[in-house]
């Protein structure tokens, strides 16, 4: 395993969690640019990663074991 795919397996879930992070301070304060929360509570649901787009050195179809 490579730094990348180590550091794809810790990013996941803290995308989902920093966007229901974000749209939870939005629905409080009623401030709507925290919305853009679903952007990475998405990316995480999804499993979409932004860095392995940018690297090239992990695979995005690998099934993970």
């Amino acid at each position: 395993m490579n730094k990348f795919e180590k550091m794809r397996m810790i990013c996941r879930p803290f995308r989902i969690v920093l966007g229901l992070i974000l749209i939870a301070i939005g629905y409080f304060t009623s401030n709507p640019w925290f919305y853009l929360g679903v952007i990475p509570l998405i990316a995480g649901l999804t499993n979409f990663c932004p860095a392995c787009i940018i690297s090239k050195q992990c695979d995005l179809n690998k099934k993970e074991d």
